[in-house]
């Protein structure tokens, strides 16, 4: 596989392996959600730098989502989505599902109209 430690590579950098297997989208997001006390190594608190074994456990909130991954293959460059499944074990419990009587606008659909607004606050029981 394109991109995984040889055999003398036994760790890499948590920012790095969270970007290599597209839980965070950028490098820099992975190293911010380590900044700011949102990855876990073991159960501590991981900066950016520190360095991952396979069998270690990884807990993160990215995404507004809770994920508690165990580390599987070690990667040092990013690869594609089904060569990045491989190298966890997603030990975290499903999303919540959506509530269904909450209407959903489309993203960039600006401010709520009057008649929305007012369906919104139905809803919620205002």
């Amino acid at each position: 596989m394109a991109g995984a430690t040889t055999n003398h590579e036994a760790s890499a950098r948590v920012d790095a392996w969270l970007w290599s297997i597209r839980i965070c989208s950028t490098r820099s997001e992975a190293t911010a959600a380590c900044r700011g006390g949102h990855v876990k190594v073991n159960g501590a608190a991981a900066k950016a730098a520190q360095q991952l074994k396979v069998g270690d456990r990884v807990a993160c909130y990215v995404h507004e989502r809770h994920r508690d991954l165990e580390v599987v293959r070690l990667l040092s460059k990013r690869v594609g989505a089904p060569a990045a499944a491989e190298c966890y074990v997603d030990h975290s419990p499903a999303p919540p599902p959506r509530d269904p009587s909450m209407p959903s606008f489309p993203r960039a659909a600006g401010r709520p109209s009057k008649r929305d607004r007012r369906h919104l606050d139905r809803l919620r029981g205002r």
